[in-house]
């Protein structure tokens, strides 16, 4: 059903701020409009949409899928209660048009993590990169949930998402989960210190990818942003930092290749 992961919505408090913030971030080219933008990566799309109550943090997920009346039909048969398919059209960076249509899961039924699903018909052109370290694209998405067997369930038998990764690290204190989404990974993170319970899952972090991790490093750097040292990566092969401020509330890592 699912194809990829499309869009990541963030709210924010100011959208010129936000997109400002945004582009020196991810080293590449963001405009902005009176309620939101949105910019293109490799492998995924970040919107930013002003929040009706000022706040900011990560707010929703889209995934592609090939076909929106399959995907209805398979969501009603798995009780994630679908809205109807909608139109759109919508105006993108660099120009054009995308169309296509879109259904809404109902939020109890994703157990408070807000889920669309998407068949477009357009691919928008990628966001022009600003010098070098740009990020290409996401790594990884984190979801912090309070019942790991009922995210189990909904993003591996009810969303169909290929289960990658089921790994319970009492030196970490946490049960990870990785299902993959094209070619990103949704992580969903349970703290092992914590019952399971019936509250809500959370949207909680982005880690994104540079091609050349010493670039990124230093452009930040050299923007003013609070970053760590580079360090030695959990996944094999790869070097990270994190970044501390400037995030729009978004705990925020960049990963790249070792070497």
């Amino acid at each position: 059903m699912i194809t990829a992961l499309d869009t990541i919505k963030i709210a924010v408090a100011d959208v010129t701020t936000a997109a400002s913030a945004t582009q020196r971030l991810l080293g590449r080219a963001v405009g902005a409009g009176d309620e939101g933008t949105t910019v293109r990566l490799d492998n995924v799309a970040l919107e930013l949409a002003l929040s009706e109550d000022g706040s900011e943090g990560l707010a929703s997920l889209t995934f592609s899928v090939g076909s929106i009346d399959e995907a209805f039909r398979a969501c009603e048969r798995r009780a994630l209660k679908p809205s109807a398919p909608v139109v759109f059209a919508e105006a993108v960076q660099n120009g054009g048009l995308r169309e296509g249509r879109h259904i809404d899961l109902d939020s109890a039924a994703t157990f408070g993590v807000q889920i669309s699903l998407v068949e477009s018909a357009t691919t928008p052109p990628r966001a022009n990169a600003i010098g070098e370290g740009a990020v290409t694209g996401l790594d990884h998405i984190v979801v912090r949930t309070t019942h790991p067997n009922r995210a189990a369930a909904l993003y591996g038998a009810r969303l169909g998402l290929d289960m990658r990764l089921d790994r319970t690290e009492p030196k970490w204190g946490a049960r990870l989960m990785f299902f993959r989404a094209g070619d990103l990974i949704v992580e969903v993170v349970h703290n092992l210190n914590e019952e399971a319970s019936d509250a809500p899952d959370k949207l909680w972090g982005l880690s994104w990818r540079a091609a050349n991790i010493d670039a990124a490093h230093a452009r930040l750097k050299v923007a003013g942003f609070d970053i760590s040292q580079i360090r030695t990566g959990r996944k094999p092969g790869t070097r990270v930092f994190t970044v501390r401020n400037n995030t729009l509330g978004v705990p925020t890592l960049f990963v790249g290749a070792s070497g």
